[in-house]
């Protein structure tokens, strides 16, 4: 059955009422200067040993942390997407809402935008198109929706734009975007007309992510199937799957410029594919996690990986390397990582219902040596950020000190726990 299509235009089509009762009402501001308690007029006995800044003092300047304060949910939030050009984030959780927010390193500033809740079942992805103005989303309920970034208004609607529930979207450009369901069929649709142009079923399990080249000519697709798909948009025709691989394939990107593909995968190993040599990998990374749910590049060479254990994970390729760690959702499956549009913070949300924010300004200058380094025998991971291994890690920095002197001294014991031996360690 063909997917119908449906322009919402003007706001008053919309057949959804607003959802009204999740925006924040707005706060009422203080000044603390004044008190209800207080008489009107002059005090005639103060207190001597009152604050003098109690008495026309200025409020206290607003706190500036490292990071935005972290976002509470009311329900898990599958996805995560970040504006391309300004401080907004946008969410969609297992209810089938979707959340706009603003956010802000001054503390107390993150604020809600709006919300939509038009999906009828859990929201799978969400995306910003380039020029930040309209946001995609895809849902268990089959339907794509395109929205007003700005107001959250419901634009347009394709009913029925799979067979099976959508789980994965990728914007190609400002016109064409990909889908991929739960049985393994990629779409791919251009929104002048809202119609699908390619319909393919290669995968035999679902699609769990979507890659494009940067000419935006060839696909590559994860699968649930240990499979990595390859289709030619040009020429709207598929090309070649990989080799199986032991468990899923959980996401896909691409590094060194384009010429390398990664792929992570629910057994924790990170393939590594030549670009046009996409039939077999050319090179195996084990990570000691328990999986790698997604990947956000970073640089050409680094990346960052989330797991069901909760840990973010740097991971510099070729040589192959476990730079540190990131930061957790201590014991929560995290679902989605997202890069700021400055490059300042990862954002990750977790089966905990936060959205939390990672300093990463300073992974981009970090080297990685062709010898592996050492460190104390049973240590953790390296901290690469204050609130590593926690929001109150009191020995984080004395850990880090440690660390860096080991390394310094060329001190250590055994090899890193959390690298294991690769195919190959140059490009």
């Amino acid at each position: 059955m063909a997917a119908s299509c449906e322009h919402a235009g003007v706001p008053s089509i919309v057949t959804e009422p607003p959802n009204v009762d999740k925006t924040e009402a707005p706060e009422t501001s203080r000044d603390p200067d004044t008190s209800d308690s207080e008489p009107a007029g002059e005090d005639p006995d103060p207190d001597p040993d009152e604050d003098e800044d109690s008495d026309g003092g200025e409020p206290p300047e607003p706190k500036i942390r490292e990071t935005p304060e972290d976002i509470k949910l009311e329900a898990i939030a599958n996805t995560v997407a970040l504006h391309p050009s300004r401080d907004i984030l946008v969410c969609g959780d297992v209810d089938g809402d979707v959340y706009a927010y603003s956010y802000s390193c001054t503390e107390g500033e993150n604020r809600e935008l709006w919300s939509s809740g038009h999906h009828m079942k859990s929201c799978r992805q969400v995306r910003f198109s380039a020029d930040g103005l309209k946001l995609y989303s895809v849902s268990r309920d089959k339907n794509i929706h395109l929205l007003d970034a700005e107001r959250g208004q419901l634009v347009t609607r394709i009913r029925g734009a799979h067979g099976a529930p959508i789980n994965s979207l990728l914007l190609v450009d400002e016109n064409i975007l990909a889908t991929g369901d739960d049985g393994g069929t990629l779409k791919v649709w251009d929104m002048r007309k809202g119609t699908d142009i390619m319909d393919l079923k290669q995968h035999e399990d679902y699609i769990s992510d979507i890659a494009v080249d940067q000419a935006k000519r060839i696909l590559l697709t994860a699968s649930g199937d240990g499979t990595m798909g390859v289709f030619n948009i040009k020429r709207r025709r598929f090309e070649l799957l990989s080799e199986y691989q032991s468990g899923d394939l959980t996401s896909v990107a691409l590094m060194k410029r384009g010429k390398k593909v990664v792929c992570g995968s629910s057994e924790g190993t990170i393939y590594i594919f030549n670009w046009n040599g996409f039939g077999a990998t050319s090179d195996r990374f084990a990570l000691k996690a328990e999986s790698v749910e997604c990947i956000a590049p970073v640089t050409d060479n680094i990346m960052c990986t989330a797991s069901m254990d909760g840990y973010i994970r740097a991971v510099n390729l070729l040589p192959n390397r476990v730079l540190g760690c990131i930061g957790q959702h201590v014991g929560e499956p995290i679902e989605e990582l997202a890069k700021s549009w400055d490059s300042r913070f990862l954002v990750s949300s977790a089966h905990d219902q936060l959205i939390k924010f990672w300093d990463i300004s300073t992974l981009p200058n970090m080297t990685v040596n062709e010898y592996r380094k050492r460190k104390k025998k049973h240590g953790r991971m390296k901290s690469l950020t204050k609130k590593a291994h926690g929001e109150n890690d009191f020995f984080s920095g004395l850990v880090e000190e440690t660390e860096t002197k080991q390394e310094e001294e060329g001190e250590g014991e055994e090899e890193d726990e959390e690298e294991d031996d690769s195919d190959s360690g140059s490009d």
